[in-house]
Formats: C-alpha cells, sequence, structure tokens
C-alpha cells in the first residue's frame, strides 16, 4: 500500500517554521511513556498520529493529531502490519515508534513490511536487548554488575537456595499469542516460583529465575549514537508501584555516574544499539548498581527526561530520519517526577508514618514535580484516565 501524499510546504504567508516530518506511535492506549513522547514530538514541531487497538488516554491527547485503529501484535503479525500500514496511508507519516517491548520488537521485525521508516534497530539487535540471558552475560563482559539469571528448568528449581524473581526470558516474539505482558514476580523460594513458571510455559514463554538484589532503583537514560550515549539522564527512585518491585512511583535527576555512563557505553556498543535507551539498576548498600533491564523504547518516566533534558525524543526523530541532531548536553539535577495515582496506591499499601502522613508526603512531593499523565496545558489525557476508571468501579 502507497503511503498518503504529504501536505504541501507552507506558503510565504504561513510564519510556521516546516514541521520536521510525521509521526506514528503505535501501542496500548495507557502507556505513560507514550504520551510522554507523543507531547514532546509535538512541542518540538512533529505532527503526530497514534495507533492502538481501542480509544484511550493516548488518543486523548491534544498531541496526538488522530488516531488509528491498530491490532496489537500477535498471531502470524498480519493484522498489525495491515493495521499500521492502513494508519501509515491516512496520515502520511514518514517514521513508526513501537511503544512497548512488543510493539518496539514488532515493528523492527516486520519493518521490511511496512511503509515507512521504522524507529528500532535491526530485529537481531532487538531481540538480544529483550533477552534476560544474554542482557546479563553482555553486562558482566562490560564490567557491569548483574544478578545471576539462570533458564527456569525443573533442574534449576530444584537447587535453587532462597527467594526468587520469576521472568518472561523475552516479552515478546513472531507468533506469540498471549494476549498480554506477563510482569516479573518476586517469590520468598523455588516452591512458590513453580507456580510462575507454569503459568509462563503454558503462555509459551521460557521463563528464567533471577537472583533478587535489594537495592534502591536507579536508571541511566539517553540517546546513543557513535558509540556515545548522548543528552545522558540519571535519576533515582526512591518510591515504587507496586511495591516492592515496580515501576518508578518517584524519581529525581542526579548527576551522571561516569564510570557507570563508560561501562553502559560499553555494553550498547557491542550490542549493536542505537536511539533511546534507559538502563535500570538496582544498588544496595554496597554501592553497586546491578544491571536488571534495558529499555530501547519510550518507558514510564520519559516525562523527566523530558522535563530535565528537552529533546530527547526528537532527537531519537531527527537521527532515524536523518535531520540535524542538535548537541544534547546532560540533564539537570535535582528534577522531580511523580506517578500520582501510582504513589497514592503504594502510600495506601505501605502507609509509612501512618496512612495520612505518607498520603500527605506524596502530595507534597507532587507539587513542582514533572507529573507522568496531568499537564494542565493536555487535561485530556487525565480526565479519560479518571473516567475509565470510575466507569470500572462502577462495573
Amino acid at each position: 500500500m502507497t503511503p498518503a501524499p504529504r501536505p504541501t510546504a507552507p506558503t510565504s504567508t504561513d510564519r510556521r517554521p516546516p514541521a520536521p516530518g510525521r509521526v506514528l506511535v503505535v501501542g496500548t492506549a495507557r502507556d505513560r511513556g507514550a504520551l510522554a513522547a507523543v507531547r514532546a514530538l509535538r512541542r518540538a514541531g512533529w505532527t503526530v498520529g497514534v495507533g492502538t487497538p481501542e480509544p484511550g488516554m493516548l488518543g486523548a491527547s491534544r498531541a496526538a493529531g488522530a488516531r488509528h485503529e491498530v491490532p496489537r501484535p500477535r498471531g502470524d503479525g498480519g493484522a498489525f502490519v495491515d493495521g499500521v500500514r492502513r494508519a501509515v496511508a491516512e496520515g502520511g507519516y514518514d517514521l513508526v515508534f513501537g511503544a512497548g517491548d512488543d510493539w518496539m520488537a514488532a515493528v523492527s521485525a516486520y519493518r521490511r513490511h511496512l511503509p515507512a521508516r521504522t524507529a528500532h534497530p535491526e530485529p537481531p539487535v532487538v531481540a538480544a536487548a529483550l533477552d534476560k540471558m544474554g542482557l546479563a552475560e553482555r553486562a558482566a563482559r562490560a564490567g557491569l554488575a548483574a544478578p545471576r539469571t539462570v533458564p527456569a528448568t525443573d533442574e534449576a528449581l530444584a537447587a535453587w537456595q532462597g527467594p526468587a524473581v520469576v521472568k518472561c526470558r523475552a516479552h515478546w516474539a513472531p507468533g506469540q499469542t498471549r494476549p498480554h505482558r506477563i510482569e516479573a514476580k518476586l517469590h520468598p523460594d523455588a516452591d512458590s516460583a513453580r507456580r510462575q513458571v507454569r503459568l509462563i510455559r503454558a503462555a509459551g514463554a521460557e521463563a528464567v529465575l533471577q537472583e533478587p538484589v535489594r537495592g534502591r532503583l536507579g536508571a541511566l537514560i539517553g540517546v546513543f549514537r557513535d558509540g556515545r550515549l548522548h543528552g545522558r539522564v540519571q535519576q533515582s527512585t526512591p518510591r515504587l508501584w507496586p511495591t516492592p518491585n515496580g515501576a518508578s512511583a518517584r524519581a529525581r535527576t542526579v548527576p551522571v555516574d561516569e564510570q557507570l555512563a563508560a561501562r553502559a557505553e560499553a555494553l550498547l556498543r557491542e550490542l549493536g544499539w542505537w536511539g533511546l535507551v534507559e538502563l535500570q539498576f538496582l544498588t544496595g548498600d554496597d554501592g553497586v548498581p546491578h544491571l536488571i533491564d534495558l529499555n530501547g523504547r519510550f518507558y514510564g518516566s520519559l516525562s523527566l527526561a523530558e522535563a530535565a533534558r528537552p529533546g530527547l525524543t526528537d532527537a531519537w526523530a531527527r537521527l532515524v530520519v536523518g535531520r540535524p541532531v542538535p548537541p544534547l548536553p546532560d540533564a539537570r539535577p535535582g528534577v522531580r517526577y511523580t506517578w500520582l495515582s501510582g504513589d497514592l496506591r503504594r502510600a495506601r499499601a505501605e502507609r509509612r508514618g501512618g496512612l495520612a502522613a505518607d498520603v500527605a508526603e506524596s502530595l507534597r512531593w507532587s507539587l513542582g514535580a514533572q507529573h507522568s499523565v496531568w499537564d494542565p496545558r493536555d487535561p485530556g489525557p487525565a480526565w479519560h484516565l479518571l473516567t475509565w476508571r470510575l466507569a470500572r468501579r462502577r462495573g
């Protein structure tokens, strides 16, 4: 299918600068990282469309000029490819981003069937980045600590001592039919972990056992090109939801650890990565960061990076389409972030100093912080999310 014609260039009476291009973001309708990216791309002048399986928060944003129906990348991928092709034809998009692990991997895997540029590395590189076993091995070669990770065979379960984190070795592969991602879970022992391993096997995926690391979650973020990480953002996470293993409910930018960044660059060079990347670490009392994940797509707290170091998402898009990429200095330290609904749910569960005190502290933190969803200039997503949750409770 041939993409729709591009809009004509602005006339001499149009004082607006020409848009860098037209971008399609495909993913789930409630993806907070995709929402931050759509807003950032629109601020940078891109025309942005979203492709989701159903209407939702993402399509409610003023930054999204159009919403297209794009099915999840499941089965033989035919419905997904057809949906992306229709969206590109309707919107004349130059570039396609996948917003979650499965969407990113599918955009990469089916790139030759899509009539637009794709924002992700070649399929073998994406597959290697998503492989929890291979990532731990590559991290060790780059001088990065990583938790011990082994395939969750019956023999490994029988020999395992102590708590274990059970994860899918990868969250997507061509032909996958399970409808949703299976999240990592911490179990007190191998007997408790067996049920989760059976669930992952039944879904047609491969499970791994990972030694838990007790420590604070942190991340190193940037756009990787020419063997270096540009626009570096480092963040620390004092509160998570779900607790104790989840996403950032609060985060703050901190100065970049140069030794950590150098080792991360060595890992990314060996991997063959390019584009946006978020490397997640857990740092214990010994001060050693352990690599636990690599996100090569929009991630939950992306709005913090875009507040502390504006232009990362724009730089990634420019890199793909061959436009000049402006200099990308490091982010400002001390910028705060909140996923307020997640932090309030955490306060209800943890009750640090009592429920009222914890809720009050969550609200104080949120004042002046960058929010994951709420933006007074773009209230549609927050309103949609609120009404959706109320409707679910009534149902």
